[in-house]
C-alpha cells in the first residue's frame, strides 16, 4: 500500500495525469472506470482562482465518484499560491498538487510551471507557501530541469520533501525537452534510491503499453507510474496494465462496441457539465482517438464533427454500431 498523507492507494498505483484542455469531469470518470487509482485536476493559475476567473472556478469541480482526487495548481507569487490553495481546500479535493512541470511558453514566461526550475530556492519557497496555508497533503509535479546542463532534481526532491510535500511525481524529461526526445527514467531511479526520500516518488513520460509498464515497474523500483498522453481516447490503459502485472497476459483490444460506448458516456457527459454547444464542440478533438485504427471509419468520423445536434450524434453513434457489428473485435 501506498499513503500520500492520509490517502491509501494500492500497491504500485496508476496516476492519471493533469492535462489541459483533456483531464476534466467527464474524461476523468471515464478513466476512473477503466482503472485509475489517483486522478489530478487540469491545472489552474493561482491568479485566475485569486481574480474568480470562470474558467479557474470551473476546473475546481470534483465529484465524490472520482476520489481520491486531487486538484493541480500553478503560479509564481508566493501570496497567490497560498490564497489559491485555501480556495482549493474549499472544495475538499483529497490533495492539493502544484504543478513545476509544464513547459508551455505562455505558463513559463509568467515564470510557473516548468519556468520555477530556474530557481530552486522560488520553488521551495512557493510550495513552503502552499503547505502551510492547507490542511490537505500537498504534492509535486515536475521535470528533472531546465535543460541537460542543469539537471537539478536531485536537490529539488530533497529540499521539497524538508518544506513537507508528501508526493513527488517526476516527468523524466527537461523543459528544453518540451514533449519529444527520450525521456531517461535513471534520474527518477536515483532520487528514489537516495536514503533521505522517504515520501512516494511516482514516474511520468512515454508509458504507452502494459509491456513497457511492467519493464519500468521492475527495471526502476518506483512507487507508481502517471500515465497522461497513452489514456487519451484510451482509458482501457489503465485495467490493461494492471491485468498484466498480475497475470503476465495482455487484454484483447477494446472492441468497437467499447469504443462506441466511451465516446458516447464523454460526448453526454461533456454535455451535461459544459453544456450542450460546448460539450459537442469541445468532445470533438477526441473522436480520432477513440476509433483509432478502425478501417473505413473516416466518413463517420467526418459527420461527429461536423453535427450540432445531440440526438443526431447519438444516432450517428447507433448507425456506426450497425454498420461494425460484425467486427466482434478489431
Amino acid at each position: 500500500m501506498i499513503k500520500i498523507g492520509s490517502i491509501e492507494l494500492p500497491e504500485h498505483p496508476l496516476l492519471l495525469a493533469p492535462m489541459e484542455d483533456v483531464s476534466d469531469p467527464p474524461f476523468r470518470r471515464l478513466c476512473k472506470q477503466h482503472g485509475a487509482d489517483l486522478m489530478y485536476s487540469e491545472f489552474i493559475s493561482s491568479e485566475g482562482l485569486i481574480r474568480d476567473a470562470i474558467k479557474s472556478k470551473k476546473k475546481l469541480d470534483i465529484f465524490d465518484y472520482e476520489r481520491p482526487v486531487g486538484i493541480q495548481i500553478f503560479g509564481g507569487d508566493e501570496e497567490a499560491m497560498a490564497m489559491s490553495a485555501r480556495i482549493v481546500e474549499t472544495v475538499e479535493p483529497d490533495l492539493v498538487d502544484i504543478n513545476f512541470g509544464c513547459p508551455v511558453k505562455k505558463v513559463v514566461c509568467k515564470g510557473a510551471g516548468a519556468g520555477v526550475l530556474k530557481d530552486i530556492d522560488l520553488m521551495v519557497r512557493l510550495t513552503k507557501a502552499v503547505v502551510k496555508s492547507t490542511h490537505l497533503p500537498v504534492t509535486v509535479k515536475t521535470r528533472l530541469g531546465w535543460d541537460e546542463d542543469s539537471i537539478n532534481i536531485d536537490e529539488v526532491a530533497e529540499r521539497l520533501q524538508d518544506v513537507g510535500i508528501h508526493a513527488l511525481t517526476i516527468h523524466a524529461r527537461t523543459r528544453a525537452q518540451m514533449y519529444k526526445g527520450h525521456s531517461d527514467w535513471t534520474h527518477i531511479e536515483r532520487i528514489k534510491n537516495n536514503p533521505r526520500i522517504h515520501i512516494p516518488i511516482f514516474g511520468n513520460g512515454d508509458i504507452d503499453s502494459p509491456q513497457k509498464a511492467l519493464e519500468y515497474k521492475e527495471k526502476f523500483g518506483l512507487d507508481g507510474i502517471m500515465i497522461g498522453r497513452a489514456a487519451i481516447g484510451y482509458p482501457w490503459i489503465f485495467n490493461e496494465i494492471k491485468h498484466y502485472f498480475k497475470t503476465g497476459e495482455l487484454l484483447p483490444q477494446p472492441a468497437i462496441t467499447d469504443r462506441i460506448e466511451a465516446a458516447r458516456n464523454h460526448l453526454i457527459w461533456s454535455m451535461e457539465w459544459k453544456g450542450e454547444r460546448l460539450g459537442i464542440l469541445e468532445m470533438r478533438r477526441h473522436y480520432t482517438n477513440y476509433f483509432k485504427g478502425i478501417h473505413g471509419f473516416k466518413p463517420y468520423k467526418q459527420k461527429l464533427v461536423t453535427t450540432d445536434e445531440p440526438e443526431i450524434l447519438l444516432a450517428i453513434f447507433d448507425e456506426i454500431a450497425e454498420v461494425y457489428k460484425e467486427y466482434a473485435r478489431l
